[in-house]
């Protein structure tokens, strides 16, 4: 069993949390790429600067989310949640995603810490107990949590808003707030009574939040829209909110009179992060209640942001509590697929578990995720793009550079034994070249820029091919110079042990496999690479291709078969809502323009200027151009929408 990771006085201690994913679904790409993928390069960074590194997470298992699951698929919250729980294990377990704890939220260590938090606040003034009006079905008699309500968003008109958020505009709704709402589980229109329910006050907490954000933020150097989102709920003035909830499954709420009511997952789920540490180890508060020494990073999609730099932050602040609190937020934007969404339901996209479908190592779905990696927009999964990676950048580059010299080691020349090399002041100035590099990776991903990174990491392996190229590296160099063939050889060989280090973040296989050719074990990333760690008179192991060529007729095999036609019609269904739009707006423009030009002449009428000949004519027609008179305004926005209706899907 390997040892319990610890934070160790005097060094750099780093906790790493991704955003715990929902039991209820099967992560697409942009999930992955979004918390476990990102957070995962920056944990195996860390472990390979010898830093004390502690990588959590879990699934979130509690919520109405959960249960609204379980009613659909017709099974208890509990077996729904095993369920998922060991498919998203499978798939991050695939993609090498290197976890110290993949935990889970319902445990008695997420009951006892999320009530001491509960309780503390409440002892300390910023909970209140409120009665409130919440929706009721009489049809099923329970009062419904509000993901157990849908209806019309009163701020965008979706049709389809959940009560707790619109999925379009992006607003915190009440269910109470929507319009024509009805109750999940069964169509009936919900009824408005009275029950109590928890609020914790954040308008109280609203200062210390503040203070705290904003040295959090700057210190830690916080991603862009982390800060935005962040300053964005501050502005607008942090309000009461409800943290109880009118559910079964969750963690029970320690106050009388509400046996039947539980923690709401978005005061709860935050809490997994430390409850699971404490799985891992009875000690954790020593990561989890030590500012001084550990520095917690957290990563995350951006809509989860709110939960983790106000919410949280404050029920951290209002316990009175000393606490480990976020230092630095690492954010993304969307990966869209093909110019498209990914959707479940309609099969568009490459989800977790089929992604070995296609049989192409994982590491070449993390590099490629990685360097489209969406920092600071939304970016594409292309096909195109993915084969390219491949081909262009891991086989041309590096995998050239790994096998061309690791065969010449295994050649007649070395028999596989590292000659005695002395490096001359031409090959110290590719060690110097390296080292700036070096010291630009390490300052980028200090400050976790991964893709930056992962950019500077091809640089230096492209660097490595240069070594070869400009030195001639070949049986003639050895025949002719001797020492010199000896020379680049042993650079070229500890050129690559270097690199089996700065792409283990990004390619954990791939650098295993470098380092079972080299027979070497793992370089700690030195500030100041000396290209000294494989000695003259070591014996490597036989060379063998790091990766293979894609052809490029998968393009469009793969598109078809990961929902190609579907993806189709929803680029289609797009374009037809915004031609809509584009025709509505022109309409309305078309009209404001009528009425100004008819007020216009009304006027020109009243001053006697008025032509009589234009008398019972179009508005425009009195107009010097001659236009036509005006068709029917509605006509182009109606031939618009009954052609999206021939193509309008069920949403995902």
């Amino acid at each position: 069993m390997a040892e319990t990771i610890l934070p160790v006085q005097g060094k750099k201690n780093i906790l790493i949390t991704s955003a715990l994913p929902y039991v209820n679904n099967v992560p697409h790409l942009g999930n992955i790429i979004g918390s476990v993928l990102s957070a995962d390069v920056f944990a195996r960074y860390c472990k390979t600067r010898g830093l004390p590194t502690l990588f959590v997470c879990g699934t979130d298992e509690y919520g109405t989310a959960t249960e609204t699951k379980a009613i659909e698929e017709g099974c208890t919250p509990q077996e729904l949640c095993d369920k998922y729980h060991a498919l998203h294990a499978e798939v991050y377990k695939w993609f090498s995603i290197d976890f110290d704890i993949f935990g889970r939220t319902p445990t008695h260590q997420q009951t006892d810490i999320a009530q001491d938090i509960f309780t503390k606040l409440y002892n300390n003034g910023y909970l209140e107990e409120r009665t409130t009006v919440q929706p009721y079905c009489e049809k099923h008699s329970s009062f419904l949590a509000d993901r157990f309500v849908e209806g019309e968003c009163p701020l965008c008109g979706y049709v389809d808003a959940r009560g707790d958020q619109c999925d379009k505009c992006g607003h915190l709704l009440d269910p109470l707030d929507l319009i024509n709402p009805r109750c999940k589980l069964d169509g009936a229109t919900p009824v408005r009574r009275e029950t109590k329910h928890v609020f914790i006050l954040l308008d109280k907490l609203q200062l210390a939040v503040e203070e705290w954000n904003h040295k959090s933020s700057t210190d830690g150097a916080w991603s862009s829209n982390g800060i935005n989102i962040t300053e964005s709920w501050l502005k607008e003035g942090l309000k009461p909110r409800g943290i109880t909830r009118d559910l079964k499954w969750g963690t029970k709420v320690p106050l009388p009179g509400y046996e039947e009511k539980v923690l709401y997952v978005w005061f709860d789920a935050c809490i997994g992060y430390v409850s699971i540490t404490a799985n891992y180890t009875d000690e954790w508060e020593k990561w989890w209640r030590d500012p001084e020494n550990v520095k917690l990073y957290q990563f995350m999609g951006k809509d989860n942001v709110p939960f983790h730099t106000v919410v949280f932050p404050a029920s951290q602040i209002g316990t009175g509590d000393k606490w480990t609190m976020l230092n630095h937020l690492s954010t993304t934007e969307y990966l869209n697929y093909e110019h498209g969404k990914f959707s479940k339901s309609r099969n568009i996209g490459v989800f977790g578990n089929n992604a070995k479908d296609t049989g192409i190592p994982s590491d070449v779905w993390r590099y490629y995720l990685l360097s489209m990696r969406p920092e600071t927009g939304d970016s594409e999964f292309e096909w195109k793009g993915f084969i390219d990676a491949n081909n262009n950048e891991l086989l041309k580059n590096f995998g050239n550079f790994v096998n061309r010299i690791v065969k010449f080691v295994n050649s007649k020349v070395y028999d596989n034994v590292i000659p005695d090399y002395t490096y001359t002041d031409d090959l110290k100035a590719h060690i110097a070249e390296v080292n700036t590099h070096l010291k630009q990776y390490i300052a980028e991903l200090d400050a976790v820029k991964l893709k930056a990174a992962l950019a500077t990491s091809l640089h230096i392996s492209y660097l490595g091919n240069k070594l070869l190229q400009e030195n001639r590296l070949d049986n003639s160099l050895a025949a002719s110079n001797p020492s010199k063939c000896a020379a680049v050889a042993g650079l070229a060989i500890n050129h690559v042990h270097l690199l089996a280090s700065i792409f283990r973040p990004y390619l954990p296989s791939t650098s295993d496999f470098i380092l079972a050719q080299l027979q070497a074990s793992l370089l700690i990333i030195p500030d100041e690479w000396q290209a000294t760690s494989i000695a003259p008179g070591h014996t490597i192991g036989k060379a063998a291709y790091l990766f293979s060529q894609i052809k490029p007729e998968k393009e469009n095999e793969w598109r078809e078969k990961f929902g190609g036609a579907e993806a189709q019609k929803q680029r289609d269904e797009k374009a037809a809502k915004a031609a809509a739009k584009k025709a509505d707006k022109e309409r309305k423009k078309a009209q404001k323009d009528a009425k100004a030009k008819e007020a216009k002449a009304k006027e020109q009428e009243q001053d006697g200027d008025a032509n009589p000949a234009a008398q019972g004519k179009s508005v425009e027609a009195v107009e010097k151009d001659g236009a036509q008179a005006l068709h029917d305004p509605k006509t182009a926005i109606e031939e618009v929408t009954q052609g999206a209706k021939q193509v309008t899907l069920q949403t995902s």
